[in-house]
């Protein structure tokens, strides 16, 4: 969509410049958002407002963990260059404020994983947020792909590797 519209992608912030700088605000990223989203999840769990979400039902198969990082590579990737590096550079080009475009793209985020209760809508609002602000002040764009690898990694590989040990 990027290339399509005109768009460079190291004018959205994937570009090879920082590599080091950008895995180290993944990191932190990833801690941000994922350590409050996962505490966000067990409370809903808890109270009994959160759905149990299986992030895998992949069976136990040598292939197993290469292809649930495959698949948080691909979701991450593809969530993060379409609802920032695409959708927030588009609404900036129709004249959209910035707080407008973020709280929008947010909101988009978070009704898209309603499926999984309304913690996770809660969590990927603030995710969003949070993502959106990053790239509108940086224009970086690899450490949100990086941050949100990270987060699904943990999710589907822990869930495969915890989901039948741990109580929650």
């Amino acid at each position: 969509l990027l290339l399509r519209a005109g768009i460079a992608l190291r004018r959205v912030g994937l570009d090879g410049r920082r590599p080091w700088r950008d895995a180290a605000h993944s990191a932190g990223l990833a801690a941000l958002i994922g350590l409050p989203g996962l505490g966000l999840y067990l409370v809903g769990r808890l109270a009994g407002i959160t759905p149990d979400v299986a992030p895998s039902t992949l069976t136990d198969q040598w292939w197993r963990i290469p292809v649930l990082v495959l698949s948080a590579a691909a979701n991450s990737w593809a969530e993060e260059v379409v609802m920032i590096g695409y959708l927030l550079t588009r609404l900036r080009r129709f004249g959209w404020s910035e707080n407008r475009s973020a709280f929008a793209a947010a909101v988009l985020r978070g009704c898209y994983h309603l499926y999984q209760g309304i913690g996770a809508f809660v969590g990927n609002l603030v995710m969003g947020l949070v993502f959106a602000r990053y790239w509108q002040r940086t224009n970086r764009l690899w450490p949100l792909v990086g941050a949100h690898l990270l987060i699904d990694v943990v999710a589907f590989v822990g869930y495969a590797l915890l989901g039948g040990v741990l109580p929650f």
